[in-house]
């Protein structure tokens, strides 16, 4: 690591941050509608955003600064293991293309803004509903932490904030600054400022792997050459390996259920169905679905950079350092401050969606239900705006005390919670059989379990005793494999076999508000909310 402040690499970052910033308040004005004091507004974008609007904004949100640092910061540590992240990606999309349409289309029926909002019109359930809604805010948290993490690595790598014997408040100041600017806009432009963000930080991000994939291949001597060095790291002559270029047999069951897991997973999180939810029309949903997979390429040659830091001789303590330093050891000053702007505004995008996701369910599924039932349009957005804020300072709280490695397995954590709505939110789309009190029941078995299982998994080195991975002994099986799978598949027993008692018994099932016709309405059609912006607001993206 180069001594002192990288001023060049810092002056360039700052500029693009300046010019996102700006971007993020002048936001208010794109697509601007007549009634702004609405979650439809503030916490959706006026549900008015096209195909490539749609395919930023959703790109943005699950392709973010930890994904990164961490996903070639882990190949970077162990080797292949990492690479679930690719596969995983892949298989998501034609799972999100059975299900995430009717989605889109029962919401803009009803008005529905969070996937808590469904599972209540759906199951008549508060209770169900208010479970979904504080297991997505609880898995959302950390998540936006590890955005501001992914931050403070690149802060760290350009040498600004000082070292670890500094006041923690100079330390800190440079993220602090950042958290107060993202605070801001979010709160002053709702949803579309990350929508309008996210096509300078896709830009930036391509044109980094672009540049990363092929100019420091060449200075590194080809890939015969990198993939040799990672070789001789993971399995050095007369020692124990620390990893492989190819996961090891006992390694299959627990690749295969952590992609498996993520993957349905991924699309469980609010942020996800918040961008999902903004598009125009259920065919935005359809044609995202098919050419979102572009980003699983970027990822794969993204991960490759692991391999490439372990060449380049990079030596780093903290593993999500490993990326970042390799960009300042082989980038010219200015590039380095471009690869770190994309980082930094990598991880601005998504902590925007997530508050704003997050802030949605306590508004409308909390504050409305139990608080206040009577509360107005312009109320829910006031209290969407300030929960927003709320739940960014509790990320940066997170990230202030806790130490990082903690942090990242809290994420993983994150994971198997999300995991655990699954069955009220997709099964409730396909069918009205799951009976609501099973589905609370599953919920709260797939919790406990999931919790307390990782609570009892230490880390590899022994530096925690807790939450210190996400993988674990498979009952029945005696594989390791991904504990939120293993969560998910109790959840799954639990609500079929209750499911089954309940309907024998008659017991009250709750009322459904939807009607099969739902699932298949598209804009246009009677009935559907929909907000086109106006003729005259041009806008990048559109049919």
């Amino acid at each position: 690591m180069k001594d002192g402040v990288n001023g060049v690499a810092l002056g360039v970052f700052i500029f693009f941050f300046a010019a996102v910033t700006v971007m993020g308040f002048l936001a208010a004005r794109w697509r601007k509608a007549e009634n702004e004091a609405t979650l439809d507004e503030w916490g959706l974008g006026g549900r008015s955003f096209g195909t490539w609007v749609t395919w930023f904004l959703l790109g943005g949100d699950l392709y973010t600064a930890y994904t990164f640092v961490a996903v070639p910061a882990a190949i970077y540590a162990a080797g292949a293991s990492g690479f679930f992240a690719v596969p995983y990606t892949i298989l998501v999309y034609p799972l999100i293309f059975t299900f995430l349409p009717r989605l889109w289309s029962v919401s803009h029926k009803h008005g529905y803004v969070t996937t808590s909002d469904f599972v209540r019109g759906r199951f008549g359930s508060k209770g169900l509903s208010l479970a979904v809604a504080v297991t997505g805010i609880l898995a959302t948290m950390p998540y936006i932490a590890l955005q501001l993490v992914g931050i403070q690595a690149v802060l760290d790598v350009m040498g600004v904030g000082g070292g670890e014997d500094t006041n923690w408040f100079v330390k800190d100041l440079p993220l602090l600054i950042a958290f107060a600017v993202l605070a801001a806009y979010t709160y002053s432009s709702g949803l579309r400022a990350p929508a309008l963000i996210a096509f300078v930080k896709d830009g930036l991000i391509y044109l980094v792997i672009a540049v990363a994939i092929i100019y420091i291949p060449i200075k590194l001597g080809g890939f015969d050459d990198i993939f040799a060095a990672a070789k001789d790291k993971f399995a050095p002559p007369g020692k124990p390996p620390t990893g492989a270029l190819a996961p090891p047999e006992a390694g299959h069951w627990g690749y295969a259920t952590l992609a498996l897991g993520s993957a349905l997973a991924l699309f469980m999180y609010p942020h996800s169905i918040t961008a999902t939810l903004s598009s125009r029309s259920r065919e935005v949903i359809r044609r995202n679905t098919t050419i979102l997979p572009l980003y699983s390429l970027m990822l794969g040659l993204l991960a490759l950079l692991g391999f490439m830091a372990i060449a380049a001789g990079v030596q780093v303590e903290n593993g999500q350092l490993a990326i970042p330093q390799l960009f300042e050891n082989m980038f010219p000053d200015w590039f380095s401050g471009v690869a770190f702007a994309a980082i930094g505004i990598g991880a601005l995008v998504p902590a925007a969606i997530m508050s704003i996701a997050a802030a949605n369910l306590f508004t409308r599924n909390i504050y409305k239900d139990f608080l206040k039932p009577d509360a107005t349009p312009e109320q829910e957005t006031k209290v969407s705006k300030l929960v927003s804020l709320l739940v960014k300072v509790g990320a940066l709280a997170f990230v202030l005390t806790m130490d990082k490695t903690v942090a990242i397995n809290f994420q993983l954590l994150g994971g198997i919670w999300i995991l655990q709505t699954m069955p009220a939110l997709v099964g409730g789309l396909f069918t009205r059989w799951f009976h609501r009190w099973a589905l609370i029941a599953g919920w709260a078995a797939g919790m406990v379990y999931g919790t307390l299982a990782a609570y009892g998994v230490a880390s590899p080195n022994g530096s925690q005793q807790h939450f210190g991975g996400s993988s674990k002994e498979i009952p029945g099986l005696g594989e390791i494999g991904y504990i939120g799978l293993t969560a998910f598949v109790l959840n799954v027993v639990v609500v079929v076999v209750l499911t089954f008692v309940l309907n024998a018994v008659k017991a009250p099932a709750g009322s459904d508000e939807t009607s099969p016709a739902d699932y298949t309405a598209d804009a246009g059609d009677p009935g559907v909310q929909q907000k086109l912006p106006p003729a005259t607001a041009g806008a990048p993206g559109g049919h």
